[in-house]
Formats: C-alpha cells, sequence, structure tokens
C-alpha cells in the first residue's frame, strides 16, 4: 500500500511524504522525479492557416496584444551575381565550355554542308584544302567574342527572350554537335560526299 501511494504521487508529480516504512523510520521521496508543471495565464497558443487556406470566420481572435503585432514582410531574393573567375566559367558545368563548342558546331555544321552542296567536296577535302585555317580562325574569334561578355559577368539568359532563349541555343548547339559526328561518320562509311552518289 505504501508502495501503490508512493507510485501515484509520484505519477502525479507531487512531493510524497511515506508515515513509516517497514523499519518504522519516516522516509521522503523527493519532487524532483517530475517537474512540477504550473499553469501560466500567459502563455498563448496563435495558429496561423496555411497560404491559399481559408481561415475559420466563427473563430474569435486572441486579444488586442496579438492583432497590434505587424506581420513580417518577406525580403526579397538578392540574384547572384555571376562569377567571372576563369576557373568559374571553364568548370564542366561552367556557362562557356557547352555554349562556345555549340556555337562553332552550329557555325561548322551549317559550313560544311553549304560546301559540300556548293563544291560537292566532302568533309576531309574542305579541310585539307585550306578549311582548316578558316577553322582555327573562326573558332578562336567565336571564342573570344563568346567569352568577353562572360568575363564582364553579363548571362546570356539575361539577354535572351522569346524564341531565341538560352536553352534553344543549347539544344541546337547539341544537334549541331551530333550532325557534325554523323556527317564525318557518314562520309567516312560511304567513301565520299554526303550527297554525291
Amino acid at each position: 500500500m505504501t508502495t501503490s501511494f508512493a507510485m501515484q504521487s509520484i505519477i502525479l508529480g507531487s512531493p510524497v511524504k511515506l508515515s513509516q516504512s517497514r523499519n518504522g523510520l519516516n522516509q521522503f521521496v523527493p519532487s524532483c522525479y517530475l517537474p512540477r508543471l504550473h499553469r501560466s495565464s500567459h502563455l498563448r497558443v496563435k495558429c496561423m492557416a496555411e497560404e491559399g487556406e481559408k481561415l475559420d470566420k466563427s473563430s474569435t481572435p486572441l486579444t488586442d496584444s496579438a492583432a497590434t503585432v505587424p506581420k513580417p514582410t518577406p525580403a526579397p531574393f538578392a540574384k547572384a551575381k555571376p562569377s567571372t573567375n576563369f576557373s568559374d566559367i571553364f568548370s564542366f558545368s561552367g556557362p562557356a565550355p557547352e555554349r562556345i563548342n555549340g556555337r562553332l558546331a552550329m557555325i561548322g555544321f551549317v559550313a560544311a554542308i553549304g560546301v559540300e552542296l556548293a563544291n560537292g567536296a566532302d568533309l576531309s577535302a574542305q579541310l585539307s584544302n585550306g578549311g582548316l585555317l578558316w577553322f582555327l580562325g573562326s573558332s578562336a574569334l567565336l571564342t573570344l567574342a563568346s567569352l568577353i561578355p562572360l568575363f564582364q559577368g553579363v548571362t546570356v539568359e539575361s539577354k535572351s527572350d522569346g524564341i531565341m532563349s538560352a536553352d534553344a541555343e543549347i539544344w541546337n548547339g547539341r544537334f549541331a554537335m551530333l550532325g557534325l559526328v554523323a556527317l564525318a561518320f557518314t562520309e567516312y562509311v560511304k567513301g565520299a560526299g554526303l550527297f554525291q552518289v
């Protein structure tokens, strides 16, 4: 019975004083086993609806002090300034490598098909008859023209809109790279130009 009384008192969180134990001594069980919970009249719980949910109009406001607290306004997102560091621009996921290769491939594919249609010369003949110098010169010029805005902090996305978007340029460059490889492979297997019979 004494143990039952002590356990109930500990669960309720109040100090327990046992009158006598088996050996006849008074023993006290401290109340530090469970903290005493005091009810505070200053504690208020406020529930806010998620964005897009409607509040229940039948609920009553808590107090005037809760109504006077101004709502914090979210800070606007600051756009991160693009890096002009050489290693960031030429990193694997940087803005320069795929974009410059795509631009070179677009010009190279159109030039290769145009010269082949005009002269009938395949890709290897075009490169051996002075086309290699034209390729190197146009590659250097186009690479320099593409890098100058990147080192000044201008992004392609900030200058693109409508049909001429940055994503469209990337995809066109990828297709042009695939087209140049397919053109060279087809002419190698065929042994002649693409349009020669």
